[in-house]
């Protein structure tokens, strides 16, 4: 399995990740400032921005659509609790 590279704007930190990771778990141990609720893709509360690297991340699934549509999250918004990185950079903050 191959890794990628995660960058959370708000602490200054980029770190290595294996493929198929989800943001959320990651940000926990770094002490990123995105915060969650249910961590099941239905609270909305993880709602993050991603500044870069969009087309690395999983597809959203169709709840994830929904719940996003649901709390007006803009074009460049994903649940942290649902995407994955895939390959590659992403770079992400707080939403």
């Amino acid at each position: 399995m191959g890794t990628a590279k995660l960058t959370f704007e708000d602490v200054a930190l980029t770190v290595n990740v294996p493929q198929g990771t989800r943001i959320i778990e990651i940000s926990e141990k770094v002490g990123s400032g995105i915060t969650y609720g249910c961590r099941e893709g239905e609270c909305g509360t993880c709602i993050t921005r991603v500044v870069e690297g969009m087309e690395n991340l999983s597809e959203p699934s169709a709840l994830e659509t929904r719940v996003l549509k649901d709390n007006l999250a803009g074009r460049n918004d994903r649940l942290a609790c649902q995407c994955q990185v895939l390959t590659g950079t992403v770079k992400v903050r707080p939403g």
